[in-house]
This record gives C-alpha cells, structure tokens and sequence, in this order.
C-alpha cells in the first residue's frame, strides 16, 4: 500500500544542467537594455538635441532631461545592476554540464 501524502503528483526533475548559462543570458540582457538603452542611449539622444529639439518616432528630445527621462535613466541604471548581480551569481555558480532542456542524458 502506498501513502498518496507522501508521493509527488510528478517525479522530482534534476536537469543536471549548468543553470550558469540562464543567469549570463538573463543578465547580458538586463546589462543591454538597461546601461545600454536607458542610460547611454537616454543621454546620447539628449545630447544630440542640444541644438535643438527633435522628435523621434513620437518621443519628444530636448536638450533638458524631463522626469520621463529622469526615469528611464533610473530605471536603466536599476536594470543594469540587477543583470550585474546575476553575472555575479554565474561567477559564483558551480559547474554543471551543458544539457538542453527537456533532453534525457
């Protein structure tokens, strides 16, 4: 006879992967979209408006900073760090092979 409490619906999952590759993934992108778009981009787009203002598709650029900029360039900033802290994560990561998901090994 077997306790239905104690036995999972599913049996337990071990990929036996290298979760290290998810948290380079997922921090290269944070990294990218956040210093990259909402920090060096933000800046380099009002720097360019210095002469005067522009629009570009149907965002307004001036040579001010407004608070849609001013958070964006926060927002950024946080995104970036996030992905820096996973890249630290990976570093601190142990090991595993490299197995795609859902593979049998």
């Amino acid at each position: 006879m077997v306790d239905i409490q104690e036995t999972p619906a599913t049996p337990p999952f071990d990929g036996k992967g290298d979760e290290r590759f998810g948290y380079w993934v997922a921090g290269s992108v944070l990294v990218a979209l956040g210093w990259g778009l909402g920090v060096v981009v933000n800046i380099a787009l009002h720097w360019a408006a210095r002469s005067g203002s522009f629009v570009l598709w149907t965002v307004h650029f001036g040579p001010t900073f407004g608070a849609y900029a001013w958070s964006v360039f926060g927002l950024g900033l946080g995104a970036g760090a996030v992905g820096g802290a996973l890249w630290l994560v990976a570093l601190a990561t142990p090991k595993g092979p490299f197995v795609l998901p859902g593979a049998d090994y």
